[in-house]
């Protein structure tokens, strides 16, 4: 990690096909919720121990900016933010839908320890230029998911500064700006690995405990 993480803003349901394949509504504005700094884990060959008691745990890949200077009216995202890197979304998943039955708080499905695995941070090339560039997420060899900022619901800069004027935005924030369609469970020894174009950012090892 580059220096001290401070919040974890996550972007729920900024691609259409992911909400529809989990049966939700497309949002009418970004759908932000927290994970704490402790989640962000070094996504580097790292075995990542996850729950194992609590039932389904989804992968959720997903674009990570950093923030690299204080929020003020009219910065672009260009401006505001130095690095990027790829990321996972751990949820609880059957922990998620029980919370969302009852209205509940969504923590206890997407705070727990070791649920933000970031890559290294690799240097953030524009939001033109990232447009023209997709990640994706490999599993056991097999690529499971693929993304670009194109098919977000919410753009870089509409997320931006819809957090900045709801929460604050500063140096050492990280937004996880959400993820495409393809989301999926976790076993116990999966190997994960996270690509940009033709470049492997990182990977690691799932092991389950409980």
């Amino acid at each position: 990690m580059k220096s001290i993480v401070r919040n974890v803003y996550c972007v729920g349901r900024n691609y259409r096909l992911h909400a529809e394949e989990l049966g939700n509504d497309v949002p009418s504005e970004p759908m932000i919720f927290l994970k704490p700094s402790h989640a962000v884990v070094p996504m580097d060959g790292a075995i990542i121990n996850l729950p194992g008691d609590k039932g389904e745990v989804h992968y959720e890949a997903e674009l990570v900016l950093r923030i690299a200077r204080p929020y003020v009216t009219g910065i672009s995202v260009d401006e505001l933010v130095d690095v990027m890197a790829l990321g996972i979304d751990f949820t609880l998943r059957d922990v998620q839908s029980v919370l969302k039955k009852k209205g509940h708080p969504w923590t206890a499905a997407k705070g727990f320890r070791s649920s933000a695995p970031l890559t290294p941070y690799t240097a953030f090339p524009g939001t033109e230029e990232i447009g023209l560039t997709s990640f994706e997420l490999i599993k056991n060899g097999e690529t499971v998911q693929r993304g670009n900022t194109q098919d977000m619901i919410f753009s870089l800069q509409e997320i931006v500064d819809y957090i900045a004027d709801h929460y604050g935005l500063d140096e050492g924030d990280l937004i996880f700006t959400g993820t495409p369609a393809g989301v999926g469970p976790v076993a116990d020894g999966d190997e994960l690995t996270l690509r940009l174009g033709e470049h492997t950012l990182g990977s690691c090892t799932i092991e389950f405990s409980g």
